[in-house]
């Protein structure tokens, strides 16, 4: 017989289906706000390139980052092997909500530009990843580190922005992707200083 024995705080959780019923319960209302967002993203009009647009937002789940649930809605999104486009709209359970902005090969070439300028006049609360992964969503400080002035986007092999709320700002978090959305939007769009 294995020695496998559970400890007094598994031995509770284990006959509590409670538990697990009210994380599902939370998980489907994460795809509801993700759905509303998805609508709202569309709405906001041409934001970004219509290439990137055409393509239908992607709602996606998981049991096990870093061991926790998570979800992620990808809109707009464009994905190749050398070439990615994507604001994602990200859930982590036990950590926070938060609203990336990734562009890679062609994209990066051809916003870093406008974002350089846009960060410069706009630097507060924006994150930046400095690691070698764009598929990585913590904020540890070998992958985000909070934005400063004087960092040069172009430098980077892929530039990867977010900002994040924590998950007691549950009845803010709508909001929060909205601007952060419309934020990259402007970003996107700001004309480089000459």
């Amino acid at each position: 017989m294995t020695n496998v024995k559970l400890s007094k705080e598994e031995s509770e959780l284990v006959i509590n289906a409670d538990v697990i019923l009210t994380k599902n319960r939370i998980i489907s209302k994460v795809y509801d706000l993700f759905g509303e967002l998805s609508e709202e993203y569309q709405n906001m009009g041409p934001l970004f390139p219509s290439e990137v647009l055409s393509i239908h937002p992607k709602i996606s789940k998981g049991e096990n980052y870093q061991g926790l649930p998570w979800v992620m809605l990808d809109h707009p999104r464009s994905f190749s092997n050398t070439d990615s486009f994507a604001v994602r709209s990200f859930f982590w359970w036990g950590h926070f909500f938060s609203c990336t902005l990734l562009l890679q090969g062609k994209y990066k070439d051809a916003y870093q530009l406008p974002i350089a300028t846009y960060l410069k006049n706009n630097p507060e609360d924006w994150w930046i990843c400095i690691a070698g992964d764009p598929w990585q969503h913590h904020f540890e400080e070998n992958n985000f580190i909070p934005y400063s002035g004087d960092m040069d986007v172009a430098q980077l092999s892929f530039i990867k922005l977010a900002k994040k709320i924590p998950l007691h700002q549950w009845d803010n978090s709508f909001q929060f992707f909205a601007r952060t959305f419309e934020q990259f939007g402007k970003m996107l769009s700001t004309q480089p200083v000459k």
